[in-house]
């Protein structure tokens, strides 16, 4: 069975660590990089730094934390927010990012996913969907969950991955920030519309919602945020409680 990975994510503003619930209402966490590093020792699998302001001052603040971070992480660094185009994928990884998150860009343009896959690799191309319930299906928007588009999430998901896209990042915005569980109809309806890992984000509260993201979801990845940022629970104790639930995971603090 292959291993499934929790990834903790950091949503970067002003060179400091924030999160909020569905996208509003912003706290400070902390610095970026000791987070990072602290994650890293408790067992996280990945982390992903996810620019919410994405103007151009913000990025080149979020470049040079990355680049601090990826000089100490032994761990895949991913970087999100922002991103336009395959220059902007290059330079992410020259600054030590493993993976890019696209969103708005590739839902304005789809050409860049294929873009940026031809020129480095699929494998590092991550296509970041934020979506919303609307009637019988999910909505995606796009500019950090704030505009909506006339693209339906699992639909988009197939194209994202016809277009070259090595993963996709999965957010419910109805459940970002509200720790009662994943939006599990909407991860296994991506997860079974396309052949790439899908990353489950939005709605961790416990280590049995990460559980039924992998399981019953079908999603690849679990990403948490909130609930390791204020001590809740720590990526150690969440690898082993989905150990302990039958599940397959990486490494163990």
């Amino acid at each position: 069975m292959l291993a499934r990975r929790v990834i903790v994510c950091l949503d970067v503003k002003e060179g400091r660590v924030v999160k909020g619930v569905r996208f509003e209402s912003l706290k400070d966490m902390g610095d970026p990089v000791e987070l990072a590093q602290r994650y890293e020792l408790e067992g996280a699998d990945e982390i992903t730094f996810l620019d919410i302001a994405a103007s151009s001052e913000a990025r080149e603040t979020l470049l040079g934390l990355a680049q601090r971070t990826a000089e100490r992480l032994f761990i895949p660094l991913t970087i999100g927010g922002g991103i336009r185009s395959a220059e902007d994928v290059g330079r992410a990884l020259r600054f030590g990012a493993d993976k890019v998150s696209i969103n708005s860009a590739a839902v304005n343009r789809p050409e860049v996913l294929t873009e940026c896959a031809r020129q480095f690799g699929a494998q590092c191309v991550i296509a970041s969907i934020d979506a919303r319930r609307e009637g019988g299906g999910w909505r995606v928007y796009i500019h950090g969950g704030r505009t909506p588009t006339d693209r339906e999430a699992v639909a988009w998901a197939r194209e994202c991955e016809r277009r070259g896209a090595g993963e996709i990042l999965l957010t419910s915005i109805d459940q970002d920030g509200a720790r009662t569980g994943y939006d599990l109809p909407l991860t296994r309806a991506v997860a079974d519309a396309v052949n790439v890992p899908v990353i489950a984000s939005g709605g961790a509260g416990k280590a049995e919602h990460l559980a039924a993201a992998l399981r019953e979801g079908g999603a690849d990845a679990a990403l948490v945020a909130g609930i390791v940022h204020d001590g809740t629970t720590s990526v150690g104790e969440i690898k082993r409680a989905l150990v302990r639930d039958g599940l397959t995971v990486r490494q163990l603090s």
